[in-house]
């Protein structure tokens, strides 16, 4: 064995056992060799998706990669050493912090050939859990719970309102035309009020309180040992915050109010995800009323009629589960060029005892109020994941929820499903909405970072419904946006959408995001859009959801309990 060969065996031990990992980066090809111990344990991607510079800097963040590239254009000004930190994306879609030193080794005519050096995490491998924790418990701009962690305190305090026979209240709170705002004055002022906002409610709670960032402009709070005849003046304590003082913003003090929306539990209420939709709704009817004002969510007989109802929707659907009811319709979404299907959208069937399709539309909204959407999501994802292992030629896209797409359980699901087959991750496009994406946004890119990880396409679904920041969509690094259907649809005949329409293409350019338009129903719409820069189109015009799998020899068992004769799309409501 050659000198050379102990040499470099020796210095791999010392890199394993100090914890670094060393690298010699080719410039002129591009290429990374690696010696040291796993990066598995330093929470880095395995070595063969960081075995050239391009595929090392997608796993960086967003934020930090400008500061990595501009530390390496140093180098082609004479620059030997080489310095920085920044955050890298692992294998299980986390982010963790490293410092990276190197030396460069430079040619005859004064261009830099190699770089060497070293990567170690910052802070020590024990301590990132930790920061990785705090991540996802607290809002990034705010420093409040998180949307995830917001939601396990109201379920705690729901648990014990029902435990020991008390009454709490849970409020949300939202600044008002807070879209007039970021639109007159940016998303750097907007940010600012959501802050102070953020802070005022603090000071005015008691200490058994909490409070969270639901997303957006709206913020949760928890009220333990409220009875609902303190919900009134608890409201107007809040309204308080914003009322007779103004904020101090980068473009100078600005006058905002909010607007309360709040629901008692226990009452009717077993679970954060109903408080959260009621007190929403109650939210609503506060801002309908009148700006800085606070509505309670009242339980009307024919709400509770509703209820009753919804509990009979609910059994359905877990029957439909138990019993494999459940089915995919798939619609194309097809090149603008030449209208040839790029993938089908999945969308959700459920046949009833008798033979009878349920749309999705009947059924969902009742799914997603009493918690059951990650059920739902996760038996999509079976389904779809079923048909691409038998027909290699389907590229799917499924939906995913707001909950699920904040719910590690479902990733972690997810991950092992598609990590050993990454021939289906793939051709699978996960879409998120966008008022998802807005709801939890850290929460949502590290959603995002894993599912990309693993080799999927992430879309933003509804692009447009909601006020996503130039800065929300550098976080979110999704790979297309599909341009939400109200806007699509007259285009031709509504010249304020197609104004719209290309801000939001524009938008997509910048960051270099596929286009997707839905609900095109007429060849006159879908040229117009193909002429703005729209890369795919979806709707009607190019085929209705079909139960019918549109690659060759489908499996006739997607189709065996709902056959196609006894299809009425939106036609059925169930209850």
């Amino acid at each position: 064995m050659s000198d050379s060969t102990h040499q470099l065996e020796r210095l791999q031990a010392a890199y394993e056992a100090s914890g670094d990992l060393a690298y010699d980066w080719n410039l002129v090809d591009d290429g990374i060799a690696w010696l040291g111990g796993n990066p598995a344990s330093l929470g880095l991607p395995a070595f063969s998706e960081l075995s050239n510079g391009e595929a090392f800097h997608q796993h960086i963040h967003p934020d930090d990669l400008t500061v990595r590239l501009e530390a390496l254009s140093a180098l082609y000004k004479g620059r030997r050493s080489f310095e920085c930190e920044f955050r890298c994306r692992g294998g299980d879609g986390r982010f963790r912090r490293f410092h990276d030193r190197g030396v460069a080794v430079y040619g005859p005519d004064g261009r830099p050939l190699r770089l060497s050096g070293i990567l170690r995490a910052v802070g020590g491998q024990r301590r990132e859990p930790l920061r990785d924790r705090h991540f996802a418990d607290y809002d990034e701009l705010t420093g409040r719970y998180s949307r995830t962690r917001l939601h396990e305190a109201l379920d705690q305090a729901i648990y014990y309102a029902l435990r020991y026979d008390v009454s709490g209240a849970f409020m949300v709170v939202g600044v008002d035309k807070i879209n007039v705002v970021n639109q007159a004055f940016g998303y750097e002022v907007a940010d600012a009020i959501i802050l102070a906002i953020g802070q005022r409610l603090d000071r005015c709670l008691r200490a058994s309180d909490t409070v969270g960032r639901l997303g957006g402009d709206r913020f949760g709070v928890v009220l333990t040992n409220c009875p609902s005849s303190d919900v009134p003046q608890a409201a107007e304590k809040l309204l308080e915050i914003a009322r007779n003082t103004r904020i101090d913003t980068p473009s100078g003090p600005i006058h905002v109010t909010v607007s309360v929306g709040a629901v008692v539990f226990p009452r009717a209420i077993r679970a954060s995800v109903d408080a959260v939709t009621k007190a929403e709704i109650a939210l609503q009817n506060a801002k309908r009323a009148s700006s800085n004002s606070w509505s309670v969510y009242s339980y009307s007989e024919e709400q509770r009629r509703d209820h009753r109802r919804n509990m009979v929707v609910a059994e359905q659907v877990k029957r439909a589960l138990t019993d494999e009811r459940l089915a995919l319709a798939f619609q194309p979404i097809v090149r603008a060029s030449d209208h040839v299907p790029e993938m089908h959208e999945c969308l959700l069937r459920m046949t009833l005892p008798d033979g009878e399709l349920v749309p999705a539309g009947a059924f969902m909204p009742v799914v997603e109020e009493l918690g059951l959407i990650r059920l739902i999501d996760k038996r999509v994802l079976e389904l779809a994941i079923a048909q691409m292992d038998t027909h290699p030629a389907a590229r799917l896209a499924v939906n995913v929820s707001a909950l699920t797409a904040t719910n590690r359980s479902w990733l972690s699901g997810t991950v092992a499903a598609l990590r050993p087959r990454p021939e289906i991750a793939e051709r699978l496009t996960v879409e998120i909405t966008e008022t998802a994406g807005l709801d939890d946004v850290e929460e949502c890119a590290r959603f995002v970072a894993t599912l990309r990880d693993l080799g999927c396409r992430v879309a933003l679904d509804d692009f447009g419904a909601g006020y996503t920041s130039f800065r929300h969509l550098k976080m979110l690094a999704v790979n297309m946006v599909k341009i939400d259907g109200s806007f699509v649809r007259d285009i031709a005949n509504n010249p304020d959408n197609l104004i719209f329409i290309r801000t939001l293409i524009g938008l997509a350019g910048n960051f270099g995001l596929d286009t997707v338009a839905e609900c095109v129903e007429h060849m006159e719409e879908a040229t117009l859009l193909r002429d703005e820069g729209v890369q795919y189109l979806q709707g009607y015009a190019f085929g209705k959801p079909s139960l019918i799998p549109p690659w060759p020899s489908a499996a006739p068992r997607q189709i065996a309990a709902a056959p196609a004769e006894r299809v009425r799309l939106g036609q059925r409501r169930l209850g």
